[in-house]
């Protein structure tokens, strides 16, 4: 019976996901919290909010059903499940992305599968990735990309410094730099470090915007490449190359080339670092299950052929391009590893 109700969830969750945004949408939510302790009858919701009844009614009881609202003496309350949807950042960060970036496309998951192509990106342009499309699309998905794209690595970014300097790098080029996040914290973080940023044309133009405005010009380049045609090499002489929630964009016989491109840069003392998060390093099966379900984005979405990996599936890549691990490092922010490696 127990497997039973889980399928009925399954089979309702969709309408469960867009009735929970209406009740944090329409403020219901949030004046439930307001009101925690004594709780609110629906009529006085709907007054308090201009809503019709009905339509809160409605809300409320399919609250019920999700565990986000309780009843108590004809009194609705608000559940910690319903707290976590309302004001835990993970939780908003990761439902924006849901609603603003999947929600839409998601029908096109099976033609996906199937022909191999991203074909849920068609809803918002006619690109071959997501990646070459990012500064075009519309304002609310953009933001709620990047937000999600931003949140964990802006946690991690902190915790990884210090090792990523312990051996004084004069020059370290970014992989995939997108809005010079890792460049900025780098650049403050050490004031003798030079970085070169690795990406497509439209996200340099945005990163190298951004470096400016914070001081950091002339203490940093930029290279376009695109890694999925062969031509342009990495900059050479770096003392760390630096990856972060890049190579997740990939399939691994890309992750493979691009892996082998960098390496061939490469000088015996350099270190290239690969931060990512990878499904069977998770402490929570929370970020396990955040993780698997996020890799369906790539498959509709971002690229078609890329997912969250099993951490054992990039060492396999990296083996395969020469690279030796020197070092694992679990529990990064919210679910990073980072892999140190140097040349085999």
């Amino acid at each position: 019976m127990e497997a039973k109700s889980n399928a009925q969830k399954i089979a309702f969750g969709p309408i469960v996901f867009q009735a929970t945004l209406a009740l944090r949408n329409l403020g219901i939510l949030d004046l439930l919290l307001k009101n925690h302790k004594k709780g609110l009858q629906a009529d006085a919701i709907a007054t308090k909010l201009n809503l019709p009844l009905y339509g809160v009614k409605v809300l409320l009881e399919a609250g019920l059903g999700a565990e986000l609202v309780y009843l108590q003496d004809d009194l609705f309350h608000l559940s910690t499940t319903g707290y976590f949807i309302l004001a835990d950042k993970l939780t908003q960060v990761n439902m924006n992305f849901v609603a603003d970036v999947c929600y839409q496309s998601m029908p096109c998951l099976e033609e996906s599968i199937v022909k191999e192509k991203p074909i849920g990106l068609e809803i918002f342009g006619k690109w071959e990735t997501i990646y070459e499309g990012l500064t075009q699309l519309p304002e609310k998905t953009q933001i709620s990309w990047f937000e999600f794209d931003h949140y964990y690595s802006d946690i991690a970014f902190p915790e990884v410094l210090p090792q990523v300097f312990s051996t004084n790098p004069g020059h370290i080029v970014d992989v995939g730099g997108n809005t010079g996040k890792w460049a900025k914290c780098c650049l403050e973080y050490n004031d003798q470090v030079r970085m070169t940023i690795v990406d497509l044309p439209g996200q340099l133009d945005k990163a190298t915007s951004q470096l400016n405005d914070a001081g950091f010009g002339g203490r940093f380049a930029t290279q376009p490449i695109n890694l999925l045609t062969e031509g342009n090499e990495f900059p050479e002489q770096a003392d760390v190359i630096w990856m972060s929630q890049f190579l997740d964009c990939f399939s691994d016989d890309q992750i493979t080339r691009i892996l082998q491109r960098a390496s061939a840069g490469m000088m015996a003392e350099s270190s290239l670092y690969i931060l990512e998060t990878f499904w069977d390093r998770q402490q929570f099966a929370a970020s396990a299950f955040s993780l698997v379900n996020t890799s369906l984005y790539f498959t509709c979405i971002a690229n078609g052929n890329s997912k969250m990996y099993h951490s054992s599936e990039v060492k396999r890549c990296a083996e395969q391009a020469g690279l030796a691990l020197q070092q694992q490092t679990d529990g990064i922010g919210v679910c990073h590893t980072l892999l140190e490696y140097k040349l085999a």
